[in-house]
């Protein structure tokens, strides 16, 4: 007998990290493929976990987050942006990021629905529309070119096209993965104008925002003037820490458009690990140095992997923020990225993650040129990676 299943989820394929990195372990590749660091985050946060699993706070905490944390982040959004935020009314506290974005869009989105995305995009996002009833509209980032030579791109006239009376809501990801984009506000105004215009909820997923690089600067969607009171902003401490294994994010939001993705979370995750809350307060009250340092620390390392990658012979493209940096392969004669990305763990020794799966069909082959890696590695690592790159040119050459 064959167990009935739902038909919303007989067309997910098996996410494409859980096939990458299972490759990577059966050829003993370096991993540049699913973005998680191989190094931990700050002592004093690992050390508040502890205390706080020694001080016996281990039953379920408050399902919106523990007070302690809630005023950290009310904090952390004065210190950084400004802007005075409400702990009790307008944040929530989620496992990670990937589920604040599936409350809101569960809370926000009925079926029929409309939900503008950029592709290429974070894959749950499809998976969340999806599920929710909704209907995908996708806009395509274009990589750098001669008239955009120094970022990704997307067509004003496509994205007015986009919106019509059935959008409800706009997902923006900034800084973005997988291309590193950190959209303008130029961008951002014209994403609100027609956001207010629509009557558009705008979901913000903001998660990298502290892993910006150079004189590079994060423009938040809800500070643009009318967006306040749209938008859900997603943030991740395991992006800002360095902890992705503790799964806690949050989302900060007007009243009324928080207590909607309240509801839905209530009945996901309900609460998330009470020790942990307290230890990424504690993170989020660290000076500006350790932020500061944070950022550098990684535009070293992307420095590394973009000279690891022209050596290989590949084109990476510039990423302004997050941890990944997006490669043309068609230098390497192949067309497909998951054949590329599949040669390159078993003949050379590094995984990186295929692009085409963020894409929605339509788009697809767009992302088949190009391969994703990820720069959140020890210096040890990348310089292993290294090594291994620099002999795919000779590689290819005995394939050919």
């Amino acid at each position: 007998m064959t167990p009935r299943i739902a038909k919303r989820t007989q067309g997910f394929p098996v996410t494409v990290f859980a096939e990458f990195s299972a490759l990577a372990v059966q050829h003993g590749a370096v991993n540049l493929g699913q973005g998680f660091p191989d190094y931990d985050g700050p002592e004093e946060v690992k050390e508040a976990a502890c205390r706080a699993i020694r001080d016996g706070v281990n039953q379920y905490a408050v399902s919106s987050g523990s007070e302690r944390l809630r005023k950290a982040i009310a904090l952390h959004e004065e210190r950084f942006y400004g802007t005075t935020i409400d702990p009790a009314t307008m944040i929530s506290v989620t496992s990670g990021g990937t589920e604040a974005c599936f409350d809101s869009i569960m809370g926000l989105v009925d079926p029929g629905d409309e939900v503008i995305l950029f592709e290429p995009y974070y894959d749950s996002y499809a998976a969340n529309i999806e599920l929710a009833g909704a209907v995908p509209r996708y806009v395509l980032l274009r990589p750098p070119d001669a008239a955009h030579p120094d970022t990704w791109w997307f067509d004003e006239g496509e994205l007015r096209a986009a919106f019509n009376d059935k959008t409800r809501l706009i997902i923006v990801n900034s800084p973005q993965n997988p291309t590193g984009k950190l959209y303008t506000r130029a961008e951002m105004e014209l994403i609100a104008e027609l956001c207010q215009r629509y009557d558009v909820i705008a979901l913000a997923d903001e998660v990298y925002e502290h892993l910006i690089f150079g004189a590079q600067r994060h423009v938040r969607l809800s500070s643009i003037p009318g967006m306040a009171e749209r938008t859900v902003t997603v943030a991740s401490a395991g992006k800002s820490f360095g902890f992705t294994g503790w799964k806690i994010g949050w989302i900060v939001a007007p009243p009324p458009l928080r207590k909607a993705v309240q509801q839905v979370h209530q009945f996901v995750t309900f609460s998330t690990a009470a020790p942990l809350l307290e230890a990424v307060a504690t993170g989020l009250g660290l000076p500006d140095a350790y932020f500061q340092k944070l950022a550098g620390d990684l535009q070293a390392k992307r420095d590394l992997a973009l000279a690891a990658l022209r050596q290989a012979g590949l084109s990476p493209m510039l990423p302004y923020g997050t941890y990944f940096i997006m490669a043309d392969i068609r230098g390497t004669g192949f067309t497909d990225d998951y054949e590329f990305c599949r040669f390159l763990t078993r003949e050379v020794g590094v995984a990186a993650i295929p692009p085409s799966a963020f894409y929605g069909e339509e788009h697809k082959a767009h992302g088949r040129s190009m391969a994703r890696f990820a720069f959140c590695k020890k210096d040890s690592t990348l310089k292993e990676a290294a090594a291994r790159l620099a002999k795919l040119p000779e590689a290819l050459r005995t394939r050919r």
